[in-house]
């Protein structure tokens, strides 16, 4: 109903109180009577129809607020899981990578130790035995020889077999100093990235509680307007003569369109 409306209703309680009056002065009772019980019917309706469409707006209003809220809720949350699944994804492919090239940097190192395998380093008495090994074999003394290189072959065996177990000894310490120092790269970058998670997560919780104290905020002023809104109605009503001037309907008229102060 719109203000002409509304104005056109007040206008016809105030012309049927007047009609009330003059039946009164002229003695017409039975027609004062009927026109004060149409004119309490109508002022009962008006005020019951004013207070319930102003229920219903602030009604509306209020939802509207909730729904406003929600949806701004939801696109928060969507857009924030995105950007966190994007901040794992990155991650992860950060973490891949880095394993990935710790694998070919481990293939060129073990490649680059066995390049720099040197000859077995023999003793000096085994050198020796070579020595006299030849000199039998010139002098055609093969008898001799053949059993001074058996015992050659024996310890050049034992003493390659023992170079070699050092030198593996050695490539494993190489080795594990090298996967070492990857696997504190590799744990430098994670801390990174959880240090990043827990910095974007932190970010997000603000944001929310901002995000909530605007909603808050929302809520409060439009609780206080309504309030207003019904003062002032209920003062156009008692105006008008819809509405008794008694503090207890006020209070009354609040709790029914659900508003309180705080």
């Amino acid at each position: 109903m719109n203000e002409t409306q509304e104005s056109a209703i007040a206008d016809f309680l105030q012309i049927l109180e007047e009609h009330r009056k003059n039946c009164e002065q002229q003695g017409k009772y039975v027609e004062a009577e009927v026109a004060k019980k149409r004119f309490e019917e109508l002022k009962t309706h008006e005020a019951n129809r004013r207070r319930e469409s102003m229920k219903a707006q602030q009604m509306k209003e209020r939802l509207g607020v909730e729904e406003a809220h929600m949806l701004e809720y939801q696109q928060f949350n969507t857009q924030w899981d995105a950007k966190c699944k994007e901040f794992e994804d990155q991650s992860q492919s950060q973490i891949n990578s880095m394993k990935e090239r710790h694998l070919d940097e481990l293939k060129e190192f073990q490649r680059r130790l066995l390049e720099k395998q040197q000859k077995p380093k023999f003793s000096p008495v085994l050198l020796n035995y070579r020595k006299v090994e030849e000199h039998l074999a010139r002098s055609k003394n093969y008898s001799e020889a053949h059993k001074v290189k058996a015992k050659a072959d024996k310890m050049e065996a034992k003493e390659t077999e023992q170079w070699n177990t050092m030198k593996q000894k050695e490539m494993f310490q190489h080795e594990s100093k090298f996967k070492a120092a990857k696997r504190q790269e590799l744990s430098a970058l994670q801390k990174r990235i959880k240090v990043g998670k827990e910095e974007q997560e932190k970010r997000r919780r603000t944001e929310l509680e901002r995000l909530m104290q605007r909603y808050a905020n929302v809520k409060a002023a439009l609780n206080t307007t309504q309030i207003i809104e019904t003062q002032e109605a209920e003062k156009q009503g008692v105006a008008l003569g819809l509405i008794p001037a008694s503090s207890d309907h006020r209070k009354s008229v609040r709790r029914k369109s659900g508003l309180t102060k705080g």
